[in-house]
């Protein structure tokens, strides 16, 4: 072991299925409007001759309908399951060429949908398309299949859904989108890389998660019915009570400030706790880059937790929202939902 926790024998040969969405990776500019729009993924292989060399069994298969991320849906991600579930067992690895505006909700999305995930899932793109000259997506392209046949020891060197850009490994739902000019376009605040690749790969093995052993299986869907509701100087009353009595709504992420304060003002606080006495899950998620929420600290957080508001710790987001969705379709007990949204349950905090 290397001061990473690294074993020796680490190899790169196996059999990969690679699912495109759509997103830049796989665009070209239509002349007609010099708008960049998806094309036809399979016409990109000619863009990759050195593939050959990595000695690998390679599929590709693509969405029923290749989209921009930005129009991505929760039948998406039922799909993108439903692929990898059909192929499980015939593949070394998985990897999805996905738009990277929604990247991080659909890698988190996945995480909760993958129980018992012993292979890897590998999310990749690109902030340029291949056809461009100074594309980074071949160097992401090229380093995912790598990581997605990696094997040590004889089993899959990564088990988890994550996410691959500009020579980072990271936890798909750890990470998140931060810049939209320049190729590192996502980081993971709260949460150490998984590998790094440079000269060759290394893999962070003491961040890698372990998965406990058991029959693979897809947990499907996801309830549409939940809102975010960012805090901010000046939110009024009107608009947080039309939030929070939107019929059927199911859940809401509260963006707070700093470790997870709110306003202490008694119409905040009512409309917040009748709602949780309404059967509405309220689960408080930081604005701050990073941190952890702390209901404790201040008495503008104390509050919160008196009511029955869920502390989402260190958690993104993309992570909480997608965790959210997931729990409330698959589980019908609140005081579970409630519970398992404070746990640590696919990496997603701490």
């Amino acid at each position: 072991m290397n001061a990473n926790g690294q074993p020796s024998g680490v190899t790169h040969k196996g059999k990969v299925l690679i699912i495109y969405t759509g997103g830049t990776f796989g665009m070209v500019y239509d002349t007609s409007d010099n708008l960049l729009k998806p094309y036809d993924f399979q016409n990109i292989v000619d863009y990759f001759p050195e593939i050959k060399k990595l000695n690998l069994e390679i599929r590709f298969v693509s969405l029923s309908k290749i989209i921009d991320s930005s129009n991505i849906e929760l039948e998406n991600w039922q799909e993108l399951g439903e692929i990898i579930e059909k192929n499980y067992h015939d593949y070394d690895g998985f990897i999805i060429i996905h738009g990277t505006d929604t990247m991080a909700y659909s890698a988190s999305a996945l995480s909760f949908m993958l129980t018992n995930l012993a292979k890897p899932v590998i999310f990749t793109g690109a902030q340029l398309p291949v056809s461009e000259l100074r594309s980074d997506a071949r160097d992401n392209f090229i380093t995912a299949l790598e990581i997605a046949s990696s094997k040590t020891e004889g089993t899959a060197t990564v088990q988890e859904v994550c996410i691959y850009f500009n020579n980072f490994l990271l936890r798909g739902n750890r990470a998140k989108k931060v810049e939209s000019a320049h190729f590192d376009a996502f980081e993971s605040p709260n949460y150490p890389p998984l590998a790094q690749s440079g000269i060759n790969i290394d893999y962070f093995y003491n961040n890698l998660v372990i998965r406990p052993k058991g029959e693979f299986k897809v947990l499907y869907g996801f309830e549409a019915r939940v809102a975010v509701v960012k805090l901010y100087p000046g939110i009024n009353e009107i608009y947080v009570k039309h939030i929070l009595q939107l019929p059927h709504l199911k859940g809401l992420i509260l963006e707070t400030f700093g470790s997870g304060n709110a306003p202490s003002f008694s119409w905040f606080t009512s409309i917040i706790k009748n709602a949780i006495d309404n059967g509405v899950v309220v689960y408080n998620v930081s604005q701050c880059y990073k941190g952890h929420v702390n209901q404790n600290r201040y008495e503008t957080g104390r509050h919160l937790l008196e009511v029955g508001v869920v502390s989402g710790d260190n958690i993104t987001t993309e992570a909480a929202i997608t965790k959210m969705m997931h729990l409330l379709a698959n589980e019908s007990d609140l005081m579970k939902i409630k519970t398992l949204l404070a746990q640590n349950i696919k990496g997603e905090l701490g």
